[in-house]
C-alpha cells in the first residue's frame, strides 16, 4: 500500500530532495510551504502529489494542511518536520526578536504540525513522525546558540514525545545531519546577528567568513539522505535516531565520549548526594 507523506519546507534544500525521494518511491506526498506556488514548480507534476500552504508557525495552517491531506488520500501515514531557519551569532548580539523567530520555526512550528498530525494517527493507530535536527542539536557550537535552542529543543521534545504516543502505535525518528550541501547557508536562509558588541567583533568577522565559506563546500549528499530516510521509514521498526553523515557520526560519538568522561572525573561527589538515612 502507498504511504502517505507530509513534509513541511518541502519546495527547497533538504526538503526538495525529500520530496523527489518519496514521488520517487510511489508513496503519495502532501508537499507544503509558504509560497505553494514555487514548492509544484520545484517538484513537477505528479498524479501522486497534492501542494498545500503551510507556515509552520501558523496552527491554523497546519490544520488546514491536514484537513486537505485526509480529503485528498484519507490517512497520513508519515510526517517529516523540516521547515527550518538559521539566525547565527552570539547570543548577546542576537536580539529578542531573532531568538523568538528561531525558536518559532525550528521548535514551535514542528509542534505545530504534529499537534494537527497526531489525532489522525491515533485514530490510524500508526504513523511515523520524523523530524530534521541537527548535530547543532547534540553539541553546542560557538555563534550558533539561537540554532542550538531550537534543535536541543526538538531533540528533547521528540524523545518525551515518543514516550506519550507509542501506545498508540505511533513511532518517532531524530535525524541528526551533519553539514549536508542545502540551502541553509544561502543568503535567503541564514540571517545574521547585528554587530552591538565590540568585544565580539573580531571573532564575529571569523565566524560570519567562515559560514559564509561553507556554503555549497558541504560533503554531505542530501539526495543520499532522502533515499536513507525512505529506505528508515519503511524499516519494520522506525530508529528512535539517525546520524546523519560521517561527520555527525564522529561528532555524536565524541559528545558521548565527553559525558564519560565528565561522569567518571566526578562520579564519587556525584553518587554522594542522597539523604542520609
Amino acid at each position: 500500500m502507498r504511504k502517505v507523506w507530509i513534509i513541511t519546507g518541502a519546495g527547497r534544500g533538504m526538503g526538495l530532495d525529500f520530496a523527489k525521494a518519496v514521488l520517487a518511491s510511489g508513496d503519495n506526498l502532501v508537499a507544503t510551504g509558504r509560497n505553494p506556488n514555487r514548492v509544484a514548480k520545484a517538484i513537477g507534476p505528479s498524479d501522486n502529489l497534492l501542494v498545500v500552504t503551510l507556515d509552520v508557525t501558523k496552527p491554523g495552517d497546519a490544520e488546514a494542511a491536514v484537513k486537505a491531506a485526509v480529503e485528498r488520500f484519507g490517512r497520513i501515514d508519515v510526517l517529516v518536520n523540516n521547515a527550518a531557519s538559521f539566525y547565527a551569532g552570539y547570543f548577546e548580539e542576537l536580539t529578542p526578536q531573532q531568538m523568538d523567530l528561531q525558536l518559532a520555526t525550528s521548535l514551535v512550528g514542528p509542534m505545530n504540525v504534529t499537534r494537527a498530525v497526531l489525532p489522525v494517527m491515533r485514530r490510524q493507530g500508526a504513523g511515523k513522525i520524523v523530524s530534521i535536527s541537527s548535530t547543532a542539536g547534540i553539541m553546542g557550537f560557538e555563534f550558533c546558540t539561537a540554532y542550538s535552542a531550537s534543535k536541543f529543543g526538538l531533540d528533547g521534545w521528540m524523545e518525551a514525545l515518543q514516550t506519550e504516543v507509542g501506545p498508540f502505535g505511533i513511532e518517532t525518528m531524530i535525524v541528526n545531519p551533519g553539514f549536508f550541501r542545502t540551502e541553509l547557508l544561502t543568503e535567503e536562509s541564514t540571517q545574521y546577528a547585528p554587530a552591538s558588541v565590540p568585544d565580539y567583533a573580531e571573532r564575529r568577522e571569523q565566524q560570519i567568513a567562515f559560514w559564509k565559506g561553507a556554503n555549497g563546500q558541504q560533503q554531505g549528499d542530501p539526495a543520499k539522505l532522502a533515499k536513507a530516510l525512505t529506505t528508515l521509514v519503511n524499516l519494520p521498526e522506525l530508529p528512535r535516531r539517525f546520524a546523519a553523515g560521517t561527520d555527525a557520526v564522529g561528532l555524536i560519538e565524541q559528545k558521548i565520549a565527553l559525558l564519560q568522561q565528565q561522569i567518571d572525573a566526578h562520579r564519587q561527589l556525584s553518587s554522594s548526594l542522597n539523604l542520609d538515612t
